[in-house]
């Protein structure tokens, strides 16, 4: 799956469950205590496929889904550079200290394991817009 599919898919999905809050008064405080990892893992089990094996995408106590990508990460299907024989798909563009970048055959992709930064409810909450795909806007290049 190419991140733009991924991307649009994710972003409709999204949007499903923020309508659906919305249609329910939901405020901004309750929509994002929603996004919780473990009420998402009972209340939402198609979000995401990690949920079907009780299993975060990061190593952190306190795990928000609301953002799920990074507003930080930066991507393109066609590429976006050469490096040496490689072809680089994807950057962090804070270049977090936690994150590095991927070797994969000859494909080079950011690898965002060890970094927490969009997934605490402070940055959720600094970064929070109804529309996923206005945080995340300039993700793609």
């Amino acid at each position: 799956m190419s991140y733009t599919s991924w991307f649009k898919e994710h972003a409709q999905k999204h949007k499903v469950i923020v309508t659906k809050l919305m249609a329910e008064n939901y405020t901004k405080t309750q929509i994002i205590d929603y996004f919780d990892f473990e009420n998402m893992l009972n209340a939402e089990p198609d979000f995401c496929p990690l949920y079907k094996d009780n299993k975060k995408c990061h190593d952190m106590e306190k795990l928000n889904c609301y953002l799920c990508a990074c507003p930080n990460f930066r991507f393109d299907d066609e590429g976006i550079k050469k490096v040496q024989i490689n072809t680089q798909y994807s950057f962090c563009d804070i270049e977090s200290k936690d994150g590095r970048q991927g070797v994969y055959g000859d494909k080079i992709h950011q690898d965002c394991s060890k970094c927490g930064v969009p997934h605490h409810r402070s940055y959720v909450e600094k970064n929070f817009d109804l529309e996923w795909t206005k945080v995340m806007k300039q993700c793609t290049l």
